[in-house]
């Protein structure tokens, strides 16, 4: 098997999660799958973009966003290593005024099939990290600082 795939329902609405999914920076604090990232390009995340992503147990690797759709809340990267090339794709649908979110990751190449045999546990640990703390990050109460803050903005 080289295509591992997770899905979580999320309550919030699909642009807020679409939100929290591009912000890639900020996946350290509530991914426990990424330690740490590094934006190699300034700006919004784009066709193009490359961002140096630090997980346990696994080398750095440098993703680079290969399809990207806004309307759609889609994106896909991809990342080349070891003789094989390895996909990551993310989508955010509506599910009424709710979310789902699907996560795939898919190795293709020479050694892709070896590899994903190997790190087949690390990768459905990883997915599940990926969806749990996304699920958890977006219907986490507002601090209650920052809803007072919102208040004060709203009624200005």
């Amino acid at each position: 098997m080289s295509d591992f795939r997770q899905a979580v329902e999320i309550n919030l609405s699909p642009p807020r999660v679409w939100a929290v999914l591009l912000d890639v920076e900020h996946w350290p604090d509530w991914n426990t799958a990424v330690t740490r990232v590094q934006r190699m390009d300034i700006g919004p995340l784009t066709l193009g973009s490359r961002t140096r992503i630090w997980q346990p147990r696994l080398f750095p690797a440098v993703w680079q966003v290969t399809s990207l759709d806004q309307k759609r809340r889609i994106f896909a990267w991809t990342t080349h290593t070891f003789g094989m090339k390895v996909v990551a794709r993310h989508q955010v649908e509506a599910i009424g005024a709710h979310s789902r979110v699907s996560l795939r990751l898919n190795y293709i190449g020479a050694l892709g099939t070896v590899m994903a045999r190997i790190f087949r546990d690390l990768n459905w640990d990883y997915l599940a990290r990926e969806a749990n703390g996304l699920r958890q990050k977006c219907e986490a109460p507002i601090p209650q600082q920052l809803q007072k803050t919102n208040k004060l903005r709203m009624s200005s």
